[in-house]
């Protein structure tokens, strides 16, 4: 039997699980890229606005942390600059997700085992699941190539084929490691740090040079985006790296993937203690959740110091430009230029919050599903205590990876920590409606569950590319986070927080009623 039998109808099975979970990530993405020529016309109509902006990046090593060098000043080069590398980032996060759901997360499940004892070849899992994230890509790369022609033909189709291949880096990246982890959740972990890595690289690369030029822009995948230079006299063989990079990365998850047993790791989880430590049902939440609240704790500790310390540098670049501080003021951001500045990045951070708080609360859904939930709860341990230690762990962490994100960010700004902090801890209580309505999803309808990640999606994308949209306020409001104080600049009010923490109670409430009363997994 060949090595790729079975290849075809894996693949097929594989689009048909992810027919909503594709189309939401790639419309999403570029939603956020084909908005943007639009948003910057509004914002630097002029030929003269837009050469002035070339030379203040150059000058404005903050700027160029956050977003990249600008290597030109028409429209299409503008775009590919402000959203190239989140793009990228994007795509990579799509890409390593569809990957490892595919190949780790089947066998950890004991599904690949069942499959393999049909007429599927060794290959055809990784091959299938490798192949659906580029089916993904390509989707993404279509839908940018066409709708960013009318800046230019040459520079749309380097920016998507850009892209997709940073995508489908991260994608080769996700094969090896879930070759190497026998957990799924340790396999989008290292592939996440990865791309963290590969952020952070990009970002301390193109603070120390104006041009793209470092060695450490250059070690990431990411740095290779931007040097691609979309829009303004492409490099073309920067795709034909990223595809070296893929093929490479291919080769070695292909060769590790033939040289181990189904379920088995090259990194074996070590075994446990001769007798259990853990005595109660919180404690054995806060040992399988542990990992990603240190994860989450660092990467909004770090992203609070880089955020700190570029707000000098950035409000500097926003003095002249009025069409920024609207979207500012409209992000939430109020007052003075620096305090509307401050509001709005606390209120990025608020919103990616989110996304921990779900995936926190979806634990509980991956314990039932994977089945050992079941022996926790034959023991003498309820429903109510077994979901309590998972649920103090999503919203507590997510009070505290904001606090870290206000520590570091009043740290990386250099001034009064009060009010930095006070705008970051704002957020906790739309962030905890996002977290209850996973809650109430979970327990009403455990098959729907991770349809909170679709609740914490839209709340993302009206908080982040609403405003530069200029979307109407009344559909801004339909997201918890369009009722919080705006912080620092305006007074502070407890009636929208008060509101916001008895939605959250209810929606509790009423997701652990209906786990109390339904079957298991039903």
């Amino acid at each position: 039997m060949s090595a790729l039998a079975g290849t075809g109808t894996l693949l097929r099975f594989a689009l048909r699980r992810d027919r909503v979970l594709i189309p939401v990530w790639v419309g999403v993405n570029a939603l956020m890229a084909l908005s943007m020529p639009r948003t910057l016309d509004s914002m630097y109509p002029t030929p003269a606005g837009r050469a002035d902006l070339l030379g203040q990046v150059a000058a404005n090593s903050s700027l160029r942390a956050m977003v990249g060098p600008l290597f030109g000043d028409s429209l299409g080069a503008l775009t590919a600059w402000r959203v190239g590398v989140y793009a990228g980032a994007v795509a990579a996060v799509m890409s390593l997700l569809i990957v490892v759901r595919h190949t780790r997360d089947e066998e950890e499940s004991g599904r690949d085992e069942l499959l393999r004892a049909g007429a599927v070849g060794r290959r055809a899992p990784l091959t299938a699941a490798l192949l659906a994230a580029a089916v993904a890509n390509a989707a993404l790369a279509l839908l940018l190539a066409a709708g960013l022609a009318g800046q230019g033909t040459a520079g749309a189709v380097a920016f998507a084929l850009g892209v997709a291949g940073t995508g489908m880096v991260f994608a080769t990246t996700a094969a090896i490691a879930a070759q190497l982890t026998e957990s799924a959740r340790l396999a989008r972990g290292l592939t996440a740090a990865a791309l963290g890595a590969a952020f952070v690289s990009r970002a301390a690369g193109d603070s120390a040079a104006t041009d793209g030029s470092s060695a450490l822009t250059w070690v990431s995948p990411l740095g290779w985006l931007e040097n691609l230079r979309a829009f303004a006299d492409e490099r073309w063989w920067v795709p034909a790296l990223l595809a070296g990079a893929a093929l490479a990365q291919t080769a070695v998850a292909y060769g590790l993937t033939a040289r181990r047993d189904v379920g088995m790791s090259f990194l074996p989880t070590r075994p446990g203690p001769a007798h259990g430590r853990l005595g109660t049902a919180g404690a054995l939440a806060w040992r399988l959740q542990r990992g990603g609240v240190l994860g989450w704790s660092t990467g909004f500790l770090a992203a609070g110091v880089v955020f700190g310390g570029m707000t000098e540098g950035a409000a500097d670049l926003l003095t002249d430009n009025e069409g920024s501080r609207e979207i500012l003021e409209r992000m939430g951001g109020q007052g003075a230029l620096t305090d509307t500045f401050v509001a709005a990045m606390t209120g990025v951070l608020g919103l990616v919050a989110a996304l921990y708080v779900v995936s926190s609360v979806l634990r509980l859904h991956g314990e039932e599903a994977s089945g050992r939930a079941e022996p926790v709860l034959a023991g003498a341990v309820g429903r109510l205590r077994w979901a309590a230690g998972h649920l103090v762990i999503a919203f507590g962490g997510a009070a505290l990876v904001l606090l870290l994100a206000g520590l570091g960010y009043a740290l990386g700004y250099g001034q009064d920590p009060g009010p930095v902090l006070a705008a970051c801890l704002v957020q906790v209580p739309a962030v905890w409606v996002i977290g209850g309505a996973a809650v109430l999803l979970h327990g009403l309808l455990p098959r729907a569950a991770p349809a909170a990640w679709a609740v914490a999606g839209a709340a993302l994308l009206l908080g982040w590319i609403g405003p530069a949209l200029n979307v109407p306020s009344a559909v801004l409001d339909l997201s918890p986070y369009g009722h919080l104080p705006k912080l620092p600049g305006a007074p502070f009010t407890w009636t929208p927080v008060t509101a916001l923490l008895g939605i959250t109670a209810l929606l509790v409430g009423a997701g652990l009623a209906a786990l109390r009363r339904r079957d298991t997994t039903s």
